[in-house]
């Protein structure tokens, strides 16, 4: 996983956006939104791990949500774990996953944005 700022996510996400308008295909983002001291976050960052190495063509970034005040308050992210995905599609928010019962459910998530 690597590790973005606010602003580098931002940057991702609104040039996405700036695409989807040009009725463009970008490169879709999924980012895993933690703190460092969160249990399941650690879970979940394990299940990770697991997913890269199923899809390596994926690139996952990460990022504290103690550091992201403008990407929480904008995209209503109500709890940590989550893993947001954007893909470059019109008029379409991303989705934001927060239960990550299994590797499966991360996959399935992910396939959905970036098959």
């Amino acid at each position: 996983m690597k590790a973005v700022t606010e602003r580098e996510l931002l940057d991702r996400l609104e040039w996405l956006e700036r695409l989807a308008g040009r009725k463009m295909e970008g490169e879709p983002v999924v980012v895993f939104l933690h703190t460092p001291f969160c249990g399941t976050c650690a879970a979940a960052r394990k299940m990770l791990h697991i997913v890269e190495h199923i899809l390596p063509d994926v690139e996952i970034l990460e990022a504290d949500v103690n550091f992201l005040p403008a990407v929480v308050n904008r995209y209503q992210i109500r709890s940590v774990p989550a893993l947001m995905t954007a893909g470059s599609t019109p008029n379409k928010e991303p989705e934001v996953l927060y239960r990550m019962g299994s590797v499966e459910d991360i996959l399935n998530f992910v396939r959905r944005v970036k098959p």
